[in-house]
């Protein structure tokens, strides 16, 4: 109960009545008085500086101010995302900052992590450039001193076998031009080394071997270790080569082409000694550089942590100052007087709340004038804002994705919260699918305060955010399931026995004919022992068809009946009498009675054939009826219902465009005598609150409006109609369904004695029932239930033509992300 009474005050039929205010605010405690308001969060401000751009407005430079903070800010996340940190949660009290100071503070730190991780950019260059030259260092000696050795046992062979030859000189290869060292320098074999990354070798020694036309050698070796690439913060695996080649013009190619693949060549002297002496050097420049690079990892790593301390009160600080600035930016500032001329919507409550906000920021602003609120006349339609709460809210979203209510038009909210799950449990009736969406929607409540506060994906959150619709649509289809006495497609004798017996022992085992009713009907439900007879679905399509057709009935019944509340609010005596009337008569004559028929026949049980009654109702209403009637008066009935039926057509569509035409006449011949008394003033110079726009009365366009109306209600009563037998069609196929799954997967595994047949087949089973009855089947029902209530029920009724309550409030920007 005390939940109960913490809840908001709510009237969902009507929305909230609104008033058009307009406020003078002193300059020096605007900004206060638009912050008050703004925490307050029940004002709509409108822009009266529509007409200008954005940087032609007087609080254009605030306004930027806060976009670079909000910049540095989220430049200042992305810094602590990168380096692995978390934000803490936002202590419960902190020294009120001012603007100026955060906005100085904000400098000074960009400042310094910029600079940081400057230096930290070039000590990682560094770092990796000496890793590199370590890995080169390693990787290529091994290269030359196989080389080495490979000389020494080739240049005894070439002295006894190619020096010998003198003609030979003029066309040995390059290995042979190094053998002869000793001979001429200028002709040895040189080499560049470096290192790679391992995607671009295979390009990069196809290029070299092309460049040079083959006279080269290429070695590589996979490097011992990662490397991190600055530019895209990950490990890159890299590949040392080494190039042996000839000639100053080869070593001029490669070098070029290492260049342009990215390759970094590091020189390694052939001298074994001198690489030791590097390697040493280089390992202990390693060392030095880890350390100074730990150092300032920590340093960074403090300062995003002291600027996370802080940096979710500065987002909030920054945001909701932006939009202070935005509003005001949208209020008329007058120089000469040194105010500020604002002009919104307001709900009637709230114009007390609204001026104890302004006295307060007089006072705390300490200005000598008074802030003026005053209520004014508007010409444009109020804005329509519904008070709700988390349980009322997703049905309030449902109609509004529709279309937003016009101010003070009925709302389809208060009956969806019922109907609504009632036609999704009718299409998805089974207990036992029922009890699986009550669990998910028990725990979404259960973990409703945690998830709330969490950062979801798109399905989880339009998920989270239908957890009670989706908690009363469980309810109703175990109600549902508990009528078509469905478990899972398994029948349970839950309220006692059948009341059906076989007539003789043969009829037990095949349950298809035989069975005779002994005692009285099945309490509630269907009797189990229509499960597996032949009259199964017959009886059950027969049911269910005639149960969406009076569900259907009424529902349309439903919205017409809003329709003259509608009017009635709205003082439209025409629409009731020359719309909801007819429209009412209409739908009533012919399927209400439709309806009628098919109750009498489940009382009385007669077997008359209905489908023979409607249709010669139209073609020979004046024909006895004989077998197929049901009650006394039945024949005569008819024939006045079929009269009515088509009074109403002309009665929908004449009347009303020719009474408008008529009232329109009498009121601009009223208008013609006053304007004679009237002021100089002309209508262009009087203020647009109380400007009064005169439309012509075009006939024919309202009589063509008139007609698509009454043509489209009186085809669509048919097809509206004929729409709510997917009930049936959407029931049956779920029935369906889980029969197949259970029979021909879950019985039919089951009978074997395999152990491993029987886990795939409840494997198979329980996934088909997940995935298909309880995800795709659910979303099925869910959008054709949506169907009915958007077209079939609220097109009775439901112009959806206006506009939300959209007013200046910081709770509105927690969730926004600049």
């Amino acid at each position: 109960m005390e939940y109960v009474d913490n809840m908001p005050l709510m009237d969902l039929m009507r929305s909230e009545k609104m008033t058009f205010v307009q406020l003078i605010i002193p300059a020096e405690s605007a900004h206060r008085a638009i912050t008050y308001l703004g925490q307050l969060g029940l004002l709509q401000f409108r822009d009266l500086n529509a007409e200008k751009s954005p940087f032609q407005r007087t609080f254009v430079n605030q306004v930027k101010r806060c976009v670079e903070m909000a910049r540095k800010l989220r430049y200042f996340k992305d810094q602590i995302h990168k380096a692995g940190l978390f934000l803490p949660p936002l202590p419960a009290s902190q020294p009120d900052t001012e603007l100026e100071e955060i906005e100085i503070q904000l400098a000074e730190h960009e400042h310094e992590l910029i600079e940081m991780n400057a230096n930290s950019e070039k000590l990682r260059q560094s770092y990796n450039e000496l890793l590199e030259f370590k890995m080169v260092l390693q990787k290529a000696s091994g290269f030359l001193v196989s080389s080495s050795s490979h000389t020494t046992d080739r240049e005894i062979e070439l002295d006894e076998n190619v020096y010998s030859n003198d003609n030979h000189g003029d066309t040995a290869s390059l290995l042979e031009q190094e053998m002869r060292s000793e001979l001429s320098n200028q002709s040895g074999v040189r080499f560049i080394s470096g290192i790679i990354c391992k995607s671009k070798v295979l390009q990069f020694e196809r290029m070299l071997f092309r460049a040079t036309r083959g006279n080269m050698l290429f070695n590589q070796a996979v490097a011992d270790d990662e490397i991190l690439d600055p530019s895209s913060n990950e490990m890159v695996e890299k590949i040392v080569f080494v190039v042996f080649f000839s000639g100053e013009q080869a070593r001029t190619k490669i070098l070029k082409i290492c260049e342009a693949f990215s390759a970094n060549c590091y020189p390694v002297p052939e001298d074994t000694t001198k690489r030791r002496q590097i390697t040493q050097e280089v390992l202990s420049r390693l060392s030095e550089l880890e350390t100074t690079l730990d150092a300032g990892l920590r340093h960074r790593d403090k300062a995003l942590t002291s600027i996370g301390y802080h940096l979710t009160k500065w987002i909030n600080m920054v945001k909701t100052q932006k939009a202070v600035y935005d509003t005001l930016n949208m209020l008329n500032f007058d120089v000469t007087k040194k105010c500020l001329v604002g002009e919104g919507w307001c709900p009637i409550f709230a114009k007390t709340k609204i001026q104890e906000a302004l006295q307060r920021a007089t006072f705390d602003s300490s200005s000598q004038v008074g802030i003026i609120f005053h209520v004014m006349d508007a010409v444009e339609s109020p804005p329509t804002y519904f008070r709700t709460n988390r349980f009322t809210n997703a049905f309030q979203e449902i109609v509004d994705a529709y279309g937003v209510a016009k101010y003070q038009e009925a709302n389809p909210a208060v009956y969806t919260i019922v109907t609504f799950p009632f036609l999704f449990a009718v299409m998805f009736g089974d207990w036992g699918h029922g009890i699986c969406l009550l669990l998910g929607a028990l725990v979404l409540i259960a973990r409703e305060s945690k998830l709330s506060s969490q950062k979801l994906g798109s399905f989880m959150e339009m998920l989270f955010g239908g957890r009670y619709v989706l908690l009363l649509m469980s309810i109703f289809s175990i109600y549902c399931g508990l009528i078509y006495n469905e478990f899972f497609s398994v029948p349970f004798h839950i309220f006692g026995d059948s009341a059906y017996k076989c007539r003789d022992a043969t009829c037990s085992d095949a349950q298809t004919v035989g069975l005779i009713k002994y005692k009285d009907p099945y309490p509630f439900g269907v009797d189990p022992s229509w499960r597996g007879s032949r009259s199964e679905l017959p009886f059950l399509n027969s049911l269910k068809m005639k149960m969406s057709i009076l569900l259907g009935v009424a529902q349309m019944n439903l919205g017409i009946i809003l329709s003259y509340f509608n009017a009635r609010f709205f003082s439209s005596s025409i629409d009731i009498k020359y719309q909801f009337i007819p429209q009412i008569i209409f739908l009533n004559s012919l399927f209400g009675y439709l309806s009628l028929l098919v109750v009498v026949k489940w009382c009385t049980g007669s077997q008359a054939d209905l489908y023979h009654v409607m249709i010669y109702m139209f073609l020979s209403p004046f024909e006895a009826l004989g077998e197929n009637r049901l009650f006394w008066g039945q024949s005569v009935l008819q024939v006045i219902l079929l009269l009515l039926a088509l009074i109403a057509v002309p009665w929908m569509l004449f009347p009303k465009p020719f009474i408008l035409k008529k009232l329109h006449m009498e009121r601009f011949q009223g208008r013609t005598y006053g304007i004679l008394g009237t002021s100089e003033m002309g209508i262009d110079d009087q203020p647009d609150s109380a400007r009064e726009r005169t439309e012509e009365f075009n006939f024919s366009e309202v009589f063509v409006h008139q007609m698509i109306h009454s043509i489209e209600f009186v085809l669509g009563a048919v097809s509206n109609t004929a729409s709510y037998l997917r009930l049936w069609a959407l029931s049956l196929a779920h029935s369906e369904l889980s029969t197949v799954f259970y029979e021909k997967v879950l019985l039919l595994a089951w009978g074997y004695e395999n152990i491993i047949i029987r886990l795939v087949g409840l494997a198979v089973f329980a996934f088909a029932t997940a995935f298909i009855l309880l995800m795709m089947e659910t979303l099925s029902a869910f959008l054709h239930a949506l169907r009915l209530h958007w077209v079939e029920f609220q097109n009775k009724f439901y112009h959806g033509d206006g506009y939300k309550f959209m007013p200046f409030s910081f709770a509105l920007l927690a969730d926004d992300d600049d």
